[in-house]
């Protein structure tokens, strides 16, 4: 009797090992296939390189709408808008940048004319060339070509341009305008980066924006377009707009920057804006351009501010340098040329 006893609680203990060691195999079993799916979903949604925004083809866009501008006008019967722009020296950069502009006039359709300057011209000089210009009823727009040298004052000369011809923007008039949420001539590069953000449909209202920089020509622009209310007289993006500079320390700088929707770096550093930097997903408008000495050929290079290789694996949207900022910006002339033509018919 007591031997049966014990054959039969034998029997049960053995029967419960081997359900326990069931139950151990079939939750290793479940554990692998969930850390294979797991896997699988992660690998799923590893996500894509940035998009990267060509403002090469935006610009074309802009091209048409400025061509169909000027035909207008012209079947109105005003004269073609015309560009003049004064060139001081021979900064090569200049150069080029000027070239630019008058090819992409007279490919719209424009008129236009560069008038030359020795880096020993005065002050005074220059001050009664551009009153000459603001009063030639044949010249639409005028626009000089900065840096200027030293011995000139770059803000006495922008505020000599009459404001309605300002295509720059630069002119005293304009930036309180534009500070205003008026309508006005806004600067060039800041409406070139409006127009990438507008046209690529990248979303600014309630997001957190950067500004990497603050020049008056570019980084305080772009932060009023930027934060200003969309519904005013000149619309703006209703985002909420922090500016850094050089005197943002950087542990600050990457502290904002990883919160930033939207990163425009316009501080003319090559690479400041490294993808640690970046916030996931974020667009990241490159707006500075370097000329840098590639370590490997020795060639003289152009780069922006952020380390696009790097940086575009993590962000959501990115413009390059070249390609990027720069054919938008010619654009944005051409546009203010035949708006300051429009406001002032030539008959």
């Amino acid at each position: 009797m007591a031997a049966s006893v014990l054959t039969a609680n034998y029997d049960r203990i053995q029967g419960l090992m081997s359900y326990l060691q069931y139950c151990r195999r079939l939750k290793r079993w479940i554990t692998r296939k969930q850390v294979i799916r797991r896997s699988a979903f992660c690998q799923s949604q590893k996500r894509h390189a940035a998009t990267v925004i060509s403002g090469t083809e935006l610009a074309l866009q802009i091209h048409k709408e400025v061509q169909s501008e000027i035909t207008k006008l012209v079947a109105q019967g005003n004269r073609r808008p015309h560009l003049s722009v004064v060139l001081v020296g021979d900064n090569h950069a200049s150069h080029t940048y000027v070239r630019n502009k008058t090819r992409t006039a007279s490919l719209l359709g424009m008129s236009s004319s560069t008038i030359f300057r020795p880096s020993s011209v005065s002050q005074e000089e220059m001050l009664e060339l551009i009153d000459r210009f603001n009063r030639d009823r044949k010249i639409s727009g005028l626009l000089v070509q900065l840096p200027l040298p030293e011995h000139i004052n770059e803000r006495a000369i922008c505020n000599a341009v009459a404001p309605e011809k300002d295509v720059d923007g630069f002119h005293i008039v304009n930036v309180g305008k534009l500070c205003l949420d008026q309508r006005c001539m806004v600067p060039a590069t800041a409406a070139a980066v409006w127009e990438i953000i507008r046209r690529t449909g990248i979303e600014t209202i309630g997001k957190n924006v950067l500004v990497v920089g603050r020049s008056k020509n570019v980084g305080m622009p772009i932060a009023m377009l930027l934060h200003s209310d969309r519904n005013h007289e000149r619309p703006g993006g209703d985002a909420t707009v922090i500016m850094a500079h050089r005197c943002t320390p950087l542990p600050r700088l990457k502290e904002l920057s990883s919160l930033a929707d939207i990163l425009v770096a316009a501080a003319g550093v090559p690479h400041l804006i490294t993808a640690d930097m970046v916030k996931e997903g974020a667009a990241v408008i490159d707006v500075g351009i370097n000329r840098i000495q590639d370590p490997v050929s020795g060639k003289a290079r152009l780069v922006g501010d952020v380390d696009f290789e790097a940086v575009k694996e993590k962000a959501g949207f990115i413009t390059p340098v070249p390609g990027g900022v720069g054919p938008m910006t010619i654009a944005m002339v051409m546009k203010n040329t035949v708006t300051a033509a429009k406001n002032t018919p030539t008959y």
